[in-house]
């Protein structure tokens, strides 16, 4: 019952916070709810998916408990999806030293399963919602399952102009901080003695998008993070580097461009250029599929709503939140 109700009954407060039409009773082993017919049925499910989740070794977490009950909400009112709050939240991806990397929202969830069905992926979303986090786990599986040789991570060096111009050292070391998270999430989902070896052989490699031009990428897992900031040139070179049983994930958030005034994102108007084009998909993640602290999702509505109410055009924002 620990498991089901949380230490200190942290899940059961979340719940009865969630129904206040339903009054929730534990005695011994036995749940029990009384009240509004529909209410109660909701509570119902929501144990029985919470049991789903519990029986495959997974622990619930308060998070995790108020995502399911926002899921089954909606499907009440028929806007839900056929997915039900198990089969989201026990999808695993990659399982690695000891912690299984997994979908944690609805979103997610349908992000990870269009980059099994189509061959280029945009994932479009604000900070933490895990787009870039989740795209190198299924790169990582693509590459322990020999579904590809290689994977190539890469992002526009924005940044590697005036200000890391008077860093010290070679190119290659002035552009390593700009690529750091992403060196930072591998770390997570491999050895880490193993991503130098990796690295020297040539089947991880980490670079600017600049190093992309003039080459065919067969045989690959391609993510460009960070996709906001590359210019309408730059996404059309990027793209067109597909070669074959290659696959490309493109991850962005358009409300924090870091372009020179006047220059147009790429990740903004290839939404127009390739919407509807077959193989293409484009998966858009909101606040609600925040991950980190609760905060970040408020943060996120909170600017959004000064963008809305004062005209202020998106990315004029230059605060930057990165990583998971």
């Amino acid at each position: 019952m620990v498991t089901v109700l949380g230490s200190g009954d942290t899940l059961l407060r979340v719940i009865e916070k969630a129904f206040p039409a339903a009054d929730i009773h534990v005695r011994g082993n036995e749940i029990s709810a009384v009240g509004e017919p529909s209410e109660v049925a909701l509570v119902q499910r929501l144990f029985d998916e919470m049991m789903l989740v519990l029986r495959t070794g997974q622990p619930m977490t308060e998070d995790a408990v108020e995502r399911s009950i926002a899921m089954l909400r909606a499907s009440e009112t028929g806007d839900g999806p056929d997915e039900t709050p198990a089969e989201v939240l026990t999808q695993n991806i990659l399982s690695s030293r000891g912690r299984t990397i997994r979908p944690k929202t609805l979103n997610q969830k349908r992000y990870v399963d269009a980059i099994d069905k189509h061959t280029i992926v945009f994932g479009i979303g604000p900070a933490g919602t895990g787009k870039t986090y989740l795209a190198m786990a299924k790169a990582v599986q693509a590459l322990q399952s020999k579904q590809v040789n290689r994977i190539i991570l890469t992002r526009p060096a924005v940044e590697a102009g005036e200000r890391l111009g008077f860093l010290p050292g070679t190119l290659y070391e002035k552009i390593d901080p700009y690529l750091r998270p992403l060196y930072d999430a591998l770390h997570d989902m491999l050895d880490p003695d193993s991503i130098p070896r990796l690295m020297a052989a040539g089947t991880i490699e980490v670079a600017p998008l600049a190093y992309m031009r003039g080459r065919t990428l067969n045989d690959a897992f391609i993510i460009l993070d960070e996709a906001q900031n590359t210019n309408p040139e730059q996404m059309k070179m990027f793209l067109t580097r597909l070669g074959f049983e290659s696959k490309i994930v493109i991850t962005g958030d358009v409300t924090q461009i870091d372009l020179p005034n006047g220059t147009k994102s790429g990740l903004r108007q290839v939404q127009d250029i390739l919407d509807g084009v077959d193989d293409v998909h484009f998966s858009r993640l909101t606040s609600h599929d925040v991950v980190r602290h609760k905060l970040v999702g408020r943060i996120v509505d909170a600017y959004e709503k000064y963008d809305s109410e004062n005209g202020t055009e998106n990315g004029s924002h230059k605060g930057r939140s990165r990583g998971k």
